[in-house]
């Protein structure tokens, strides 16, 4: 857990065009838009929408991961998200904490 924290303070400011697109590639290489965009709904929910509903929420961010980690559904309706157990727990923690800053 104090891994996890140290990751999402570690996180550089959104607001960087550059970490933005360090961020996007990661995702691609994770394989994270074959069911994710940041604007718009596709199999699974719109990363934005994902940060708008968790805003404040101190415990989003351990379930999070785990659900990126394991999979599982009903938080966005039928659709299950499938388990990532090949993308690296850091490269989880890293994204996760970068979509709970993402703002329209």
């Amino acid at each position: 857990m104090l891994i996890s924290l140290f990751l999402f303070w570690a996180m550089p400011a959104v607001g960087d065009k550059v970490d933005d697109e360090v961020m996007i590639n990661l995702a691609w290489d994770s394989g994270c838009f074959n069911c994710h965009d940041v604007h718009k709904t596709l199999r699974g929910p719109a990363w934005l929408d994902v940060a708008e509903r968790y805003r404040g929420d101190d415990t989003a961010f351990e379930r999070l991961v785990v659900k990126v980690r394991e999979g599982g559904s009903g938080n966005w309706g039928t659709v299950s998200m499938s388990p990532n157990r090949r993308v690296p727990m850091e490269d989880i923690h890293t994204l996760v904490a970068w979509l709970l800053t993402l703002e329209e």
